[in-house]
């Protein structure tokens, strides 16, 4: 997708509108205009996984529906940082030819840098988190399963003593 006509458009508010706001795509809004589809469609698996969290704290760590919602704000906001990173170290020259065509733009590099350094802490931190979260209850899943397929025998053993 093009960027939006009439301006130019700064690499560093760009970085780090990614880095605070990238999964609510205030990033791709302010490169490509509120009619851009991809901005928009970050706010789903942001609001989904919000929900999730929002499922989670009311209902206990017990909602598996919760646990299968949580994981998408996390890859939402690991791939916004991945954005926000991208956006950061891209070369100066290929930014102005993409976006800053007319060299208006004010950006600072040593920001940019530091908004890239930044978007991977953050963007690592939720991946990791993400990732632990859904194996923490594939396993706890498994163990439950497991547990209740033994348990099942043996209430039927005891059951089957019981009868004359």
């Amino acid at each position: 997708m093009s960027p939006r006509q009439g301006g130019s458009r700064s690499q560093t508010i760009a970085t780090w509108l990614a880095l605070l706001g990238g999964p609510l795509g205030l990033h791709r809004f302010y490169l490509h205009g509120l009619s851009d589809r991809w901005g928009w469609l970050l706010w789903l698996p942001t609001l989904i996984g919000a929900y999730g969290v929002k499922r989670m704290r009311a209902l206990g760590q017990d909602d598996q529906l919760a646990w299968l919602l949580i994981p998408l704000l996390g890859l939402a906001i690991a791939a916004t940082m991945l954005t926000a990173i991208i956006y950061g170290l891209t070369p100066s020259t290929k930014w102005k030819a993409r976006f800053d065509p007319s060299g208006d733009a004010i950006s600072w590099p040593w920001l940019n840098v530091i908004g890239a350094v930044a978007g991977l802490a953050f963007g690592a931190t939720a991946l990791i988190a993400s990732l632990a979260f859904m194996a923490q209850r594939f396993f706890e899943y498994q163990v439950f399963q497991q547990s209740a397929r033994q348990s099942a025998p043996a209430d039927q053993t005891n059951s089957q003593r019981l009868r004359p």
